[in-house]
């Protein structure tokens, strides 16, 4: 019983994980702007700390998202030759897409800790708030590693669907 809680909770967070996070970054930024609106407006008070926490909320809401679009295959692409390949040959340009991606996030993932280290062996701090810039900088990784995972889970789907002849998952249109 244990681990079928446990596993249908692990299953939540692969379906829903991102979509929760951005929504708490998004209402993070909303709240805090009209706040400090009505702060600037009605009390003619702002603070600092308003602004910083909209920004680093949005650099959270970048990274998860860019994780949310390749779970998604929502990113921005142009398919006109894929309408001319066959299941077999969109499987294999979509997985090449995938590997290079999965390459280029590696690399980004890597530079990024290098960042992040730098900033915890300095104990760089933000400016307004006053608090370890590293835990700011962590978007970046933390984008990058959830990315990763997506990416590898997407070349597991593709390669599966293309040694079992079917069409692969080709995303969620903006406009059709």
């Amino acid at each position: 019983m244990g681990g079928n809680v446990v596993r249908r909770i692990l299953k939540q967070i692969d379906q829903n994980g991102e979509r929760w996070l951005l929504l708490v970054f998004y209402s993070m930024i909303v709240m805090t702007i009209a706040i400090e609106v009505l702060r600037r407006f009605v009390l003619s008070y702002s603070s600092i700390w308003g602004e910083e926490i909209a920004r680093y909320a949005f650099i959270y809401l970048v990274w998860i998202g860019v994780s949310a679009a390749v779970s998604e295959r929502a990113h921005i692409r142009i398919d006109v030759l894929m309408h001319y390949l066959s299941p077999r040959g969109k499987a294999f340009v979509y997985l090449l897409g995938d590997f290079v991606m999965l390459i280029v996030a590696l690399f980004a993932l890597f530079y990024s800790f290098e960042t992040l280290m730098t900033s915890i062996k300095f104990g760089s701090v933000t400016h307004g708030l006053r608090i370890a810039q590293a835990w700011f900088l962590a978007a970046v990784p933390f984008g990058f590693t959830l990315t990763c995972i997506r990416l590898i889970q997407s070349i597991w789907r593709d390669w599966g669907d293309m040694r079992g002849g079917r069409s692969v998952f080709e995303g969620h249109r903006l406009f059709d």
